[in-house]
C-alpha cells in the first residue's frame, strides 16, 4: 500500500485543505452563534457562573469559571458563549498538528492528521458547545505535545523541565475540566515510569509536573472531602441504576464510535490504534500508546456497564492516535484518507444544515417525534423564557409574589430548570423537581421553593403537569414553536398558588 502520509511530501495540500475546513467551519459556527440557543447540558454549565464552586455534581468547577469570565461575572449568553468557542474549536485542529510536529512526525503528516481529526463530527461539531469536553480536548492536546517536547530534550535541561511542567499543569487542567482527566496523569506516569523513559524517570523534573498539576486539584479536592464526596456520589451512584454490562450497552458504545467519528475515521482510528502499538519501543511512541491505552482502560468498562454512558467519553483515548499515526511509518492509502474525510465532511455539513436550515424538518417523515430530535433542546427558549417573565411580573403586581420567599420559578427536571436559569440570571429564583437529587438541591432547595406562595412552573412535551398537593393551578398557557410551519415544540406554563391550610 502507498504510506497513508509519505514523509518526503510537501505540505502544500493538507495545508490548504486544513486552511480551508477551518475557514468553512469557523463561518458555519459563526453563523450558527447567532441562530441558536443552548443546549440543555451547555445551559447547566452556563449557570456554573451563577454560582462558583470547585465542583459540582456533573463535573469539576473550572468550566463555571471560564462560563463567568465569558459572561463578565454572570451567566454568558448563548450568542456571547458561541462566539468564544466558534474560534476555540477552530484552533484546536491546529494545535493538533503541533503536537503531532512535537511527536516527531512531518508537517505534511501532521497537518493531514489534524484535518481528519478536524473534520470528525464529534470536534466539528462537539467543540463548538460551551461544555467540559472543549477544555479538556485543549488541555489533553497540549500535555501530550509538551510532554513529547520533554522527552525528546537532554535530560535535566532547562527545556526538558519546563515542558514537564507545562505537561503535568495542562494535565491539572485538564482534570479541573472532567473527572476524565484524572486519567492523563495516570498516563503519563506509566510513559515517565517506562524504560523507554528511562534517561529521563531518573530525574525529578517529570515528577515535579505532574505535583504541579495535582496542586491545581487541592482546591476541587477539599471541597468535595468536605462535603461529603457528592460527585463520586452523584456519578458512580445516584445515577446508575440499572447499571450493569449488557448486549445495549455495547452497542451503544460501537455504534456511537461510529456516529461521532463517522464510519471511515473509526477505522482510520483502528489502525491508528495499531501504529501506537508498534511505535511503542521508544519513549515517545510509549507516550502515545500509555495515553490511549490508561484511559481506554478506565472508560471502555464504563461505558459497557453504565446505561448513561455516552459515546464522547471516550474521545480522551482516541486524541493520542492521531499523532501515533501521523508518526507511522505504515498507513493506508491516500485515496482512503481522502475519502474518509468527505465522509465526515458531509455527516457534518448534514448535520449544521438540519439545524440551521428550519425548512429541513420538512424533511422529517410523518412518524417524526419531535421530543426525540435533541437539535430541538436549541429552539424556543427566547420565547418561552419572555412568556415566563410576563407571568412573574403578572403576579409580583397582583401582590401575589415579588418577595424572593413569595415566588419561584420550577422545572420537573435539570434540563428545563437550567435553561431557565441560565436566561434570567438570579432575576427570580428557580427551584428544580428533578426526581433525583440535583445541582439546584444546593442552589435554591426544594425545601425554600415549595414554601413559596406561588409557582410559576415550566414544562415541555418531555414531561407531564404539575402535581404538588401543597399548590393549585390558577392558569395556564402553551407556547408553541413550530419550523417552517411544523410543530417541534410546546412550552406549558402553569402558575400555581399555595392551598389554603386547613
Amino acid at each position: 500500500m502507498t504510506p497513508l502520509l509519505p514523509r518526503s511530501a510537501g505540505t502544500r495540500l493538507p495545508l490548504f485543505a486544513l486552511l480551508a475546513s477551518s475557514a468553512v467551519l469557523l463561518a458555519t459556527r459563526l453563523f450558527a452563534a447567532a441562530h441558536v440557543g443552548f443546549g440543555d447540558s451547555e445551559a447547566l454549565y452556563a449557570s456554573y457562573a451563577l454560582h462558583p464552586q470547585p465542583a459540582y455534581l456533573d463535573h469539576p468547577g473550572l468550566l463555571g469559571l471560564v462560563a463567568r469570565f465569558i459572561g463578565s461575572g454572570t451567566a454568558p449568553s448563548p450568542l456571547r458563549a458561541h462566539l468564544v468557542t466558534a474560534v476555540v474549536a477552530t484552533t484546536f485542529p491546529w494545535g493538533l498538528a503541533l503536537t503531532c510536529r512535537a511527536c516527531g512526525s512531518t508537517w505534511y503528516r501532521a497537518l493531514a492528521g489534524a484535518l481528519v481529526a478536524g473534520l470528525a463530527p464529534e470536534i466539528a461539531v462537539g467543540l463548538f458547545a460551551l461544555t467540559p469536553d472543549l477544555l479538556l480536548s485543549l488541555a489533553w492536546t497540549g500535555a501530550i505535545g509538551l510532554a513529547a517536547v520533554a522527552l525528546s530534550a537532554a535530560p535535566g535541561s532547562g527545556r526538558a523541565s519546563l515542558a514537564f511542567a507545562g505537561a503535568g499543569l495542562l494535565a491539572g487542567v485538564a482534570a479541573a475540566s472532567k473527572v476524565t482527566g484524572l486519567a492523563l496523569f495516570a498516563a503519563l506516569a506509566v510513559a515517565y515510569a517506562s524504560g523507554a523513559a528511562r534517561t529521563h524517570r531518573h530525574t525529578i523534573a517529570p515528577w515535579v509536573g505532574l505535583a504541579a498539576g495535582a496542586v491545581v486539584l487541592v482546591p476541587i479536592v477539599a471541597f468535595e472531602a468536605r462535603t461529603g464526596w457528592p460527585m463520586l456520589r452523584h456519578r458512580l451512584v445516584d445515577t446508575q441504576s440499572g447499571a450493569g454490562l449488557s448486549l445495549r450497552n455495547v452497542g451503544a458504545l460501537l455504534g456511537g464510535q461510529l456516529v461521532y467519528l463517522s464510519p471511515l475515521v473509526a477505522w482510520l482510528a483502528v489502525m491508528a490504534a495499531r501504529e501506537a502499538w508498534r511505535g511503542r519501543e521508544d519513549a515517545i511512541g510509549r507516550l502515545l500508546l500509555s495515553c490511549f491505552i490508561v484511559p481506554a482502560a478506565a472508560l471502555v468498562p464504563l461505558c459497557l456497564w453504565s446505561r448513561v454512558a455516552e459515546p464522547h467519553w471516550m474521545a480522551p483515548a482516541l486524541i493520542a492516535l492521531v499523532p501515533a499515526a501521523a508518526r507511522a511509518s505504515h498507513g493506508l492509502s491516500r485515496r482512503f484518507v481522502a475519502t474518509s474525510c468527505g465522509v465526515a465532511a458531509a455527516m457534518v455539513a448534514a448535520v449544521h444544515a438540519w439545524v440551521l436550515i428550519p425548512a429541513a424538518v420538512l424533511l422529517a417523515p410523518a412518524s417524526y417525534d419531535p421530543r426525540l430530535d435533541l437539535s430541538n433542546e436549541l429552539q424556543g427558549w427566547p420565547e418561552a423564557v419572555a412568556a415566563v417573565r410576563e407571568e412573574v411580573a403578572a403576579a409580583s403586581v397582583g401582590g401575589t409574589g415579588g418577595e424572593e420567599n413569595d415566588l419561584a420559578v420550577v422545572g420537573p427536571h435539570w434540563v428545563i430548570c437550567a435553561q431557565l436559569e441560565a436566561a434570567l440570571r438570579d432575576e427570580v429564583a428557580v427551584g428544580c423537581n428533578t426526581p433525583v437529587a440535583d445541582d439546584f438541591d444546593v442552589w435554591w432547595p426544594r425545601t425554600r421553593w415549595r414554601a413559596a406562595d406561588v409557582l410559576v412552573w415550566v414544562t415541555d412535551g418531555r414531561f407531564g403537569p404539575p402535581a404538588l398537593p401543597t399548590h393549585a393551578p390558577l392558569r395556564r398557557r402553551e407556547v408553541r414553536i413550530e419550523r417552517s410551519g411544523r410543530l417541534v415544540r410546546v412550552f406549558t406554563i402553569t402558575v400555581l398558588a399555595r392551598r389554603a391550610q386547613a
